[in-house]
């Protein structure tokens, strides 16, 4: 049986304005970008998943799905719908973005591994996503989520309670139409 106390969070509402499709339907493997996040965090270790939707409505299985009505403001606002749609019995959250579609399920659980309240991925030493919080800090993750910032001033602003853990993988996003031939299959 999977443990409950810690849940993951997929965002995954944005618009993919720079690449004129939401992200969250795009296939790599045959697999849309939404379902491999999913799977991710599941084999990660964690459950529930809940993936906030905005700019495409789609099924997702094996996932709560949530609606960020006010998308277009930024990460910032799907970040809040997030948090404040999990479970009680939640004690922490991986935080993943649904356009890194090169996240392991070894970084999620090194991530839940590392015991911290606060913990976040890191790739040859620099900061990127996946990100776990504890409950404790949902509220001030919440006030620092503003725009298009997600949990990164949160980070910044409390620099003590931050535990970088070196993860496996390759955090690259699918940011514009460039991008996109990354999830082509090799040819060789």
């Amino acid at each position: 049986m999977m443990d409950s106390r810690v849940a993951g969070l997929l965002l995954a509402a944005g618009g993919g304005t720079r690449l004129g499709t939401p992200k969250a339907a795009l296939e790599h493997d045959g697999e849309r970008l939404v379902d491999r996040g999913v799977r991710v965090l599941e084999e990660g270790g964690c459950h529930p998943v809940v993936v906030v939707l905005g700019a495409a409505t789609l099924q997702v299985r094996r996932a709560v799905v949530v609606q960020n009505p006010d998308w277009r403001s930024g990460m910032g606002s799907s970040l809040c719908v997030g948090l404040r749609a999990l479970p009680p019995q939640a004690e922490k959250v991986v935080i993943a973005l649904v356009d890194q579609p090169f996240v392991e399920p070894e970084a999620v659980r090194l991530l839940i591994g590392s015991g911290a309240g606060v913990a976040v991925a890191t790739y040859q030493g620099r900061r990127r996503n996946p990100v776990l919080v504890a409950r404790e800090h949902f509220e001030q993750v919440m006030e620092y989520a503003v725009g298009d910032v997600g949990a990164r001033e949160f980070l910044r602003a409390y620099p003590e309670l931050v535990t970088e853990v070196e993860v496996p993988g390759d955090p690259r996003d699918i940011d514009t139409p460039e991008d996109l031939r990354y999830l082509q299959p090799e040819r060789g």
